[in-house]
């Protein structure tokens, strides 16, 4: 039966390709988005699009939506593939009455201390984490875990609002965000993994974590990883914070067979513990300098920066097909464990060495009619990742 779809659409780069995943003939698709956006989209197949100045402008993208709905009929999907935007898609789908993830669906993955207590309950491990309403919370926190802190937002994206805390006289100079709740939490001289791939919600049709690793030497790891299809896990070479101060980020894929099949545990009980159902998912881990692992946080949608890309282009799976896929009930959205030895990949993001935002007056050449594929393709070298 033909849908109307309605996405909201905020990427200026190309990460999503709608018009491959949704038939604009037999569909009507029709977006919200803004002017920097807009010029990734197939307009000429659209059913609609209206400009807004942010998809986080609450009230332009309802009027925007309210706007498509006497156009082209009312909505019988709504999708939305960026992490910031899936609160207002969720609560869409329950104004319509649609099916798909709902507010109460998607609270335990976006209130990051909700998060940590249900991962608590199901016997995840998770650093310390508290609510940080004002000082004396964060003060109280560390009198019983030590400094450093971290305070950060309970709902948030990309580490924005995270401040590290090194004493008392830190944190009476540290003024609380208006309007933001709060956490806290130790700093942790961890390093990061992030584990990228997609949730089949049934652990009969997954794989074990030996066939989802990296290689074909990865062993048998039992039921590890069950209710896991698609997955890789990569190792941060700085942190998420570390980009945000002005310092490179990047990360390669792992390899090592015993750390996989401990990451496939760890994944599937996370997963399992918070998803209502199939999704693809971003999780991030710490390690300690033990081997142990915790969970940082996990995100009911594709990975940023190049995980996208690297996952297209080197391991030939779209995530953003498969969560498209999910959201609308058009294509496949499941992607089987990998079998067999996979090629280990990474990505690198150095930051412009101007403020932001910037414009770009003039540029030498001319741009290709088609972008170049992003990955290059180089020999294994000796060791693991």
């Amino acid at each position: 039966m033909p849908e109307h779809v309605m996405v909201i659409h905020r990427w200026t780069d190309r990460y999503a390709d709608y018009a491959t995943y949704l038939d604009h003939a037999v569909h009507r698709v029709s977006y919200v988005t803004t002017e920097r956006a807009a010029r990734h989209l197939p307009y000429e197949q659209a059913a609609g699009v209206r400009i807004v100045d942010s998809t986080e402008n609450v009230k332009q993208v309802r009027e925007a939506i309210g706007s498509l709905a006497e156009q082209t009929g009312p909505p019988t999907r709504i999708l939305a593939l960026q992490e910031t935007d899936l609160d207002l898609a969720a609560d869409l789908r329950g104004e319509f009455g649609l099916p798909g993830q709902r507010s109460e669906d998607l609270e335990p993955l976006r209130d990051k201390l909700l998060m940590a207590q249900r991962l608590t309950a199901a016997g995840v491990p998770v650093p310390a984490t508290a609510d940080a309403p004002d000082h004396g919370a964060v003060e109280s926190f560390a009198a019983r875990h030590g400094w450093p802190v971290l305070v950060k937002p309970r709902r948030g994206t990309a580490s924005a609002g995270i401040r590290r805390l090194d004493s008392p006289e830190a944190l009476r100079a540290y003024t609380f965000p208006r309007d933001t709740e709060m956490l806290v939490q130790p700093w942790l001289p961890d390093e990061v993994l992030h584990v990228d791939g997609v949730y089949s919600g049934n652990a009969g049709d997954a794989g074990d974590a030996g066939d989802a690793g990296a290689t074909s030497d990865a062993g048998d790891t039992g039921d590890a990883g069950r209710g896991l299809g698609a997955w890789r896990a990569s190792r941060y070479l700085s942190t998420c914070l570390e980009f945000t101060a002005g310092t490179a980020l990047g990360s390669v894929e792992i390899d090592d067979p015993e750390l996989l099949g401990r990451i496939g545990e760890i994944a599937a009980a996370t997963a399992g513990a918070l998803f209502a159902g199939p999704a693809v998912f971003h999780l991030e881990l710490f390690e300690s300098a033990g081997g142990a692992l915790t969970v940082l946080e996990i995100g009911a949608r594709p990975g940023g920066a190049e995980v996208p890309f690297i996952w297209r282009e080197v391991h030939g799976i779209d995530l953003m097909a498969v969560a498209v896929a999910q959201q609308t009930g058009i294509g496949t959205g499941s992607a089987p464990a990998f079998e067999g030895p996979a090629d280990v990949a990474g990505w690198l993001l150095v930051p412009p060495s101007v403020p932001m935002p910037c414009r770009v007056l003039s540029a030498t050449g001319h741009p290709p009619e088609r972008p170049p594929d992003r990955t290059r393709k180089y020999a294994r070298t000796r060791g693991r990742c």
